[in-house]
């Protein structure tokens, strides 16, 4: 079972990725000016009691991030056949959060993601299929590379699968592609309302399915019917889509929803998505209450 690889914990809290950009100050600041954002995020998540952090992701948006690193790209345009990027993409950053933190996730955006959030500007790619395709091969350094670095688990990030933009079998062998070549379990996120795409993406060879029900509680409805396989569940009970801040009370029973249908060692508890838009004070408050949520439910079972 993919729970035995992650924390002897029930209700295990973690996050979706990204925080709150908050600039510092100081030397270190001028050599590396968002290296202080990631100290922030990394703090902010231990002391808000996440179980398992992540490196905050404040060096771009989900597309920016990677494409800016890998040989091919220029801007938002491809105009070579893409390449790995030279030097690791998030594994410093990674690091250092594990510096800090014994269970890390480490964070990659989804080769299909990716190559919807580009323009094909070269002959070398006649569609995003065919992309997705060669960035899923880029991206397996890079997931080798952080599990090389300790992380407790590898999260590949696909909201684009929701849409129905995306060849979901395409998507599907792109990650199998990168699930293989790691050791460490493998979560796959999706956002948004899942009735069109659910059973092609449970059929995706990973060992989390990371899903939205704050926001989309449908979604709830839909996984009630349907056999996870033995697979772990993200359990998104917070909205990051807003600043409003929900109390320990609301997230509790959204959590209670979520253990009469998966059962709590199913269950991986962290918010709908990353809180990235969010300010810092309602971002770290969020957390914070889905923790404190998160234990209460866990000491009444």
């Amino acid at each position: 079972m993919a729970k035995d690889y992650f924390i002897n914990k029930v209700l295990a809290t973690t996050v979706v990725g990204s925080y709150p950009v908050v600039r510092g100050g100081g030397l270190l600041s001028l050599l590396d000016p968002l290296h202080p954002s990631v100290e922030t995020a990394v703090a902010d998540q231990i002391k808000a009691g996440i179980d398992i952090i992540s490196d905050g992701q404040v060096r771009g948006d989900m597309i920016g991030a990677f494409s800016g690193k890998i040989p091919g790209i220029k801007g938002q345009e491809v105009v070579g056949k893409v390449l790995p990027a030279a030097v690791s993409i998030t594994v410093a950053d990674t690091k250092y959060a594990r510096s800090k933190a014994p269970r890390v996730k480490g964070i990659i955006t989804g080769p299909s993601t990716l190559a919807h959030g580009l323009h094909i500007s070269t002959p070398m790619y006649r569609n995003k299929e065919e992309l997705a395709a060669d960035l899923a091969a880029v991206l397996v350094p890079e997931a080798q590379a952080l599990e090389s670095a300790g992380i407790t688990f590898l999260q590949v990030d696909e909201p684009i699968l929701s849409t129905g933009i995306a060849d979901l079998t395409v998507a599907k062998d792109a990650i199998g592609l990168i699930a293989r070549s790691v050791r460490v379990p493998v979560c796959m996120h999706v956002c948004g309302n899942l009735g069109n795409v659910l059973d092609e993406i449970l059929k995706f060879n990973v060992q989390v399915f990371d899903f939205e029900f704050s926001k989309n509680p449908a979604n709830l409805d839909l996984m009630s019917r349907r056999d996870l396989g033995g697979r772990m569940i993200g359990y998104g009970c917070v909205d990051s889509a807003t600043d409003t801040v929900e109390s320990v009370a609301e997230i509790r029973q959204r959590i209670e929803r979520g253990v009469a249908i998966f059962g709590p060692k199913t269950m991986l508890v962290d918010p709908d998505c990353g809180m990235r838009m969010r300010s810092r004070d309602a971002a770290f408050a969020k957390l914070k209450n889905m923790c404190e949520a998160a234990k209460e439910v866990r000491l009444a079972l």
